[in-house]
């Protein structure tokens, strides 16, 4: 009988907390009774709209990048995304010496890119309806000579997103239920990992907006599917297919998928502003909305929830904001 090692481990997380130590920020957690009331349960926020860069992307960005030989950090790196693992690859590119080129969709948040552009990297567009972002990106790391760091589909990347599952446990003990958001995958590849690691019971929720359904559909179907590109307010999440590896992790650990409407993730903005202080893009507000409607069914006295991200322009987050009231 034949064993498949999986792409992350526990003892990678670990390692991967070591190196982030005084790197990343030990992002906070914050409790809401509101939100308890309901919830009906004690929910556990790790904020990451707090961390480098205002998103969880930093943590996997820098673990991937930190592990260049100096021949590959002389030469540069190359990343693709939406806007946070773009901003997370050009931070820690900066941080190490070297320099980044990013592949941005050209609707990417007016807000993301300049952030990117602020750490010194430079951005090449395209059409994210028409062009393949993937082959854009790697055309352009072979051209150049470049390190290539996907913003999921990498088990260094994974390691560093499941910090934030592990530092969540560290600090509230065992819970009995996360929930994460759901894009590419990474982040909850290696927080499942994070949490089943340590306590095995732990039941593992990703959240998706509604069009955007590709893993719920994939996990549905025993294999990767494809979706046209969703057009979502959580950008974050506007993928068409889950990563290959990150879905080898995720089919496994993964217990459920439930999904939010772009209304639901209004309301969910517009709650964590006005009752617990904080500003959080639409990808981030998805386990929040998935809370407040009821989306993840009977929940345990105990759950942990994983906030993405805070990366959003004062005039988009007025106007959804204001869209979403009720």
């Amino acid at each position: 009988m034949t064993t498949t090692t999986p792409p992350v481990t526990l003892d990678d997380v670990r390692d991967a907390a070591a190196r982030l130590k005084g790197v990343a920020h030990r992002t906070p957690v914050l409790r809401s009774r509101t939100l308890d009331a309901l919830a009906g349960a004690e929910i556990f926020l790790k904020c990451e709209n707090f961390q480098r860069v205002g998103a969880f992307k930093f943590r996997g960005a820098y673990n991937a990048a930190s592990r260049l030989t100096p021949e590959q950090l002389s030469r540069g790196i190359a990343a693709y995304s939406s806007g946070n693992h773009a901003q997370a690859v050009a931070l820690a590119a900066r941080e190490l010496g070297t320099t980044a080129v990013i592949v941005m969709p050209e609707d990417a948040p007016p807000s993301k890119r300049a952030a990117t552009a602020g750490y010194g990297a430079e951005i090449v567009t395209y059409d994210r309806y028409t062009g393949d972002r993937v082959a854009i990106a790697e055309a352009l790391a072979a051209e150049r000579g470049l390190a290539l760091i996907p913003p999921y589909e990498h088990p260094h990347v994974m390691a560093g997103q499941g910090t934030a599952a592990l530092e969540l446990l560290e600090e509230v003990g065992e819970f009995g239920a996360l929930l994460t958001p759901v894009g590419g995958g990474g982040l909850m590849a290696g927080s499942a990992t994070a949490a089943k690691g340590l306590y095995p019971a732990i039941r593992a929720v990703g959240v998706e907006p509604e069009t955007g359904d590709d893993t719920k559909r994939s996990l549905e179907a025993g294999r990767r599917v494809s979706i046209p590109v969703p057009r979502t307010i959580a950008d974050g999440q506007a993928l068409h297919t889950p990563g290959e590896l990150t879905f080898s992790v995720n089919r496994r650990l993964l217990d459920d998928v439930v999904l939010v409407t772009d209304d639901e993730i209004r309301d969910a903005m517009r709650f964590a502003f006005e009752r617990l202080k904080i500003v959080v893009e639409p990808s981030g507000a998805t386990p929040l909305a998935a809370l407040i409607n009821g989306r993840a069914g009977a929940l345990p006295r105990r759950v942990g929830v994983i906030i993405s991200g805070g990366n959003i322009d004062a005039g988009r987050f007025a106007e959804l904001c204001r869209s979403g009231a009720r």
